[in-house]
């Protein structure tokens, strides 16, 4: 079972944040799961936290996601941006999507708490686009994610705060990700102690669909 400290870790060269189960699979998905560890400074995650959280704090925490995936969360759409944190969000659009690629203009915000979790899900190609990219504030997690078809295969990505991850192609359409909730939270042998978790997820636009037209969340 993935996760299961029993396993032998193997990792991408040159990278602890990445494992899987065969060199296959870490081969495959070399350009399409990564993870970007300190893509964020100190004060830049601070700046995007402290611009969250008075929106966030209006909202209670829910447990009954519309598509049954998510448990223990808070999120918003978020189009209006201050300058420093327009200028993170252009870096992420420069780092994880081509140039003829156009993003849903509001930035998907999800708040975990530190019992939430994702559960595995496929995102539908009507709501999000070929690219998903997303900056991990306030807590470590672990992404997971498994072949639809051959479960045998998966994938953990060790998500520490200021790290970009990015999803794209056969990480996106062939296999499920999910967020482990705390007491499966392990990347290897390692604990990784799950908190409060913040995530601005950028979002490549969804094919057939024309710019300003509502999304739906991933």
């Amino acid at each position: 079972m993935a996760g299961s400290g029993g396993l032998s870790l193997r990792t991408l060269t040159g990278s602890g944040w990445v494992r899987g189960s065969c060199p296959a699979v870490l081969s495959r998905l070399k350009n399409a799961a990564v993870v970007r560890p300190g893509f964020l400074s100190k004060a830049e995650e601070e700046t995007l936290s402290c611009e969250l959280e008075p929106e966030l704090r209006r909202r209670r925490y829910e447990y009954d996601h519309w598509d049954a995936a998510i448990h223990g969360f808070r999120e918003t759409e978020k189009s209006r941006w201050s300058e420093a944190s327009r200028n993170i969000l252009q870096r992420v659009q420069s780092a994880a999507f081509g140039p003829g690629q156009t993003l849903l203009s509001p930035v998907h915000v999800l708040d975990l708490e530190p019992r939430g979790y994702i559960k595995p899900h496929v995102d539908s190609v009507k709501f999000c686009g070929a690219t998903i990219a997303g900056l991990s504030l306030l807590s470590p997690s672990v992404m997971r994610l498994v072949h639809t078809q051959e479960p045998e295969q998966w994938l953990e990505l060790l998500l520490e705060p200021g790290s970009l991850y990015i999803l794209r192609g056969a990480a996106r359409y062939d296999f499920s990700h999910e967020i482990l909730r705390d007491e499966e939270s392990f990347f290897g042998e390692r604990r990784i102690p799950r908190g409060r978790r913040i995530s601005v997820i950028c979002r490549s636009l969804p094919e057939g669909t024309e710019p300003g037209q509502p999304p739906r969340a991933c």
